[in-house]
């Protein structure tokens, strides 16, 4: 077959593309990184259910677990139902636990494997919410569920007590008493508004700075609570920031899709280790896994330049996946599934494979064949060329 395509291009005109058909780079057996990293994980829709699919969730449980295990078999761990898996935008609560029952059961058979799990406040109605003592019982009901099934919590960022706070005293109190019950160390999440428009002025400000100290201060109150932080501000020099000022042994998890790569490398500042290097917690590791893996084993070995060579070329990818408006991020993550055979459609949860247009899905085919991630060249251009047909260009 012909690694050649006719693609859309800026102006609205066509034309032929071919691609340079170098598959992505694996590490060697037996690996072990020298960061943690999880990508947080998409689940799969099922195409065929008698739903509506704006309107209700069904999902494919067999294709979804079976991502999970790939995730696995690269070393990655899974951060489970967490945004990249559509939670709170079309996944609802009662479907996420049991995401979360079947990932925690699947990571049974896989020796090593890490699974950590969101915790939220979802399941509330929010007009029905009125004050601090809603939140907390909402998230002590899934804290509950999840640690019920030996889960670790990612403890997410919550739009009902966003929408109801009336300064950063009300975040204090919540995370306070949430902290102090978890069974083990857990994982807070910082969810810039670009991720969720509900979640502006977390931690009782817009000021970042300001809301970093009261995130900071919840955190050193209970040092031996919190395993690390993941932010998702699309800043690097915010994280890094805060970085520098994390306890002992609290760790950084950049969630940041657009300079992960030398956020991950680190700098090397401060006498604690954790200040000068991020772990890593990111839905972008989902659509380039094998090169993410790759990256990891070189960056364990100290081939720092191998590192870059593997992980650079991926980042103009994430930047276009991850484009505003921000919140679709998910469709471009599922697309590359389906280009890469790990999904037999192009389906999601909520219909959300119209959220981009035919011109965001021709750029993000030749940046993943720029960032050597079509793990099956002649698959992504059968199914390329699917997708387009659909929209009027025939090849």
């Amino acid at each position: 077959m012909s690694l050649t395509l006719t693609l859309p291009v800026a102006g609205g005109t066509l034309a032929r593309y071919a691609l340079r058909g170098s598959t992505p780079a694996r590490p060697p057996a037996g690996i072990k990184f020298n960061r943690i990293a999880y990508s947080a994980a998409h689940v799969v829709a099922d195409p065929l259910a008698a739903v509506d699919p704006w309107l209700q969730c069904a999902v494919d449980w067999d294709a979804t677990i079976g991502y999970r295990r790939h995730l696995w078999s690269l070393g990655l761990g899974v951060a489970e139902a967490m945004d990249t898996a559509q939670r709170g935008m079309g996944l609802d609560w009662p479907t996420s636990l049991e995401l979360i029952r079947r990932s925690l059961d699947a990571a049974k058979d896989v020796p090593g494997a890490l699974v950590a799990s969101g915790c939220g406040t979802d399941h509330l109605d929010l007009d029905a919410v009125k004050g601090v003592d809603d939140v907390i019982r909402g998230y002590e009901d899934q804290m509950a569920a999840i640690e019920a099934l030996g889960g670790k919590l990612i403890v997410m960022a919550s739009r009902a007590l966003a929408r109801i706070a009336k300064s950063p005293a009300d975040y204090e109190r919540v995370y306070d008493r949430i902290l102090r019950q978890a069974k083990q160390p857990v994982v807070l999440h910082w969810l810039g508004d670009m991720f969720d428009p509900a979640l502006a002025g977390y931690w009782g400000t817009a000021d970042v700075d300001r809301a970093m100290d009261t995130a900071l201060g919840i955190i050193a109150a209970h040092p031996d609570k919190v395993d690390g932080i993941k932010i998702s501000l699309l800043d690097k020099d915010k994280e890094i920031a805060m970085r520098r000022r994390l306890p002992p042994g609290v760790r950084m998890y950049t969630g940041d899709d657009f300079n992960y790569a030398e956020l991950i490398a680190g700098d090397g500042h401060g006498s604690e280790k954790t200040h000068g290097q991020s772990d890593a917690l990111l839905g972008i590791f989902d659509a380039i896994a094998p090169a993410a893996s790759a990256a990891l084993g070189e960056l364990a070995q100290g081939n720092v330049e191998k590192f870059h060579a593997i992980l650079g070329p991926t980042v103009p990818l994430s930047r276009h996946i991850f484009a505003a408006p921000t919140r679709f991020y998910k469709t471009g993550v599922v697309f590359m599934a389906w280009l890469n055979g790990h999904q037999s459609h192009f389906t999601m949860v909520g219909g959300q494979q119209s959220t981009r247009s035919m011109q965001h899905f021709a750029e993000l085919f030749r940046l993943a064949d720029a960032a050597n991630l079509l793990e099956r060249p002649e698959l992504a251009v059968r199914r390329m060329k699917t997708l387009l047909a659909l929209h009027g260009v025939d090849d």
